[in-house]
């Protein structure tokens, strides 16, 4: 049961995620470097009283999810592109996970309306005890309606305090198989829309890391490192850039990143990229669903 204090923190986090993302619209441009937009997201967050419950998602085209600008990333937002901006905010841990898409090019529009009106659609149906999988034939008639497809292997899921992913699906399709029901729990609904097969798959490239803990001795050439991070993430994710100040950083930091993993203390989060190659639109809002009310925190 969510407790007043945890209700009015969850919506303090929403809040300055839609702050936020009205400064992402006005800040995303093609040609602005993906590490300094991302830097400059991150830090508008922190100005605001939130803490980043993740690094900023940048996802260009058939990018879905999962990357984040690497320290010296030279990327830029190209001309004619379609952007997805995912954050995360936190407040003591009670998070707000909120995005958008972006587009450069009006041969996309039709590809983010299909997204943003089946996530209308969805927040519109959502009662105390409705189904997940209802959630996803909303979701996934919406987006079919408009001659797209859903991301299949993408969801929207369950949030808990420091937990991102709770383990509870919100499915973007009606899986008939989920039988979860929305109550007394805080939950992100996350459409994909794509004009590729629907699915994605992970890249073997890695931006995005968190720690698990640990109940046994750490090697002291990283505990020092482990330690500091742990007790600023509380096992939520992190950027390998967030750790690094100069190039000889980046070679301690990547080495230590290779240690944990080696000691199975490190979750990697590949990239996530269409299967088909295809654009990818993405857009996601929060709420808490009680007994009696349910509330959008993010929008």
């Amino acid at each position: 049961m969510l407790t007043d204090d945890a209700i009015s923190k969850l919506i303090k986090a929403g809040e300055i995620a839609k702050r936020t993302l009205r400064y992402v619209e006005q800040s995303v441009k093609p040609g602005v470097g993906i590490l300094s937009l991302a830097n400059d997201i991150e830090k508008y967050i922190l100005e605001l009283g939130g803490e980043l419950a993740f690094p900023v998602n940048i996802g260009i085209n058939s990018v879905a999810a999962h990357y984040t600008p690497v320290y010296n990333d030279s990327g830029i937002i190209p001309d004619g592109s379609i952007v997805k901006i995912d954050i995360g905010v936190h407040v003591d841990g009670y998070i707000a996970d909120a995005a958008l898409t972006i587009s450069f090019n009006p041969v996309y529009e039709g590809l983010l309306e299909a997204t943003r009106r089946s996530l209308e659609k969805a927040i519109e149906f959502i009662k105390p005890g409705v189904k997940a999988s209802e959630i996803g034939r909303i979701i996934e008639n919406t987006i079919k309606s408009h001659g797209y497809k859903p991301i299949k292997n993408l969801s929207g899921h369950g949030i808990e305090r420091y937990v991102i992913h709770s383990g509870v699906i919100i499915p973007n399709y009606h899986d008939v198989l989920n039988i979860h029901r929305l109550n007394n729990g805080v939950y992100a609904i996350e459409p994909f829309a794509t004009n590729g097969v629907g699915l994605v798959s992970e890249l073997n490239q890695v931006t995005i890391y968190s720690l698990k803990a640990h109940g046994r001795r750490i090697p002291d050439n990283i505990k020092v490192f482990y330690d500091k991070i742990y007790s600023e993430r509380q096992g939520l994710p992190f950027a390998e850039r967030w750790y690094i100040k100069s190039d000889s950083d980046a070679e301690n930091v990547r080495e230590a990143l290779i240690t944990l993993k080696k000691h199975k203390l490190l979750v990697e989060y590949p990239v996530l990229v269409e299967k088909g190659n295809g654009l990818v639109a993405q857009f996601e809002h929060t709420v808490i669903v009680t007994q009696k009310d349910v509330i959008v925190t993010t929008n």
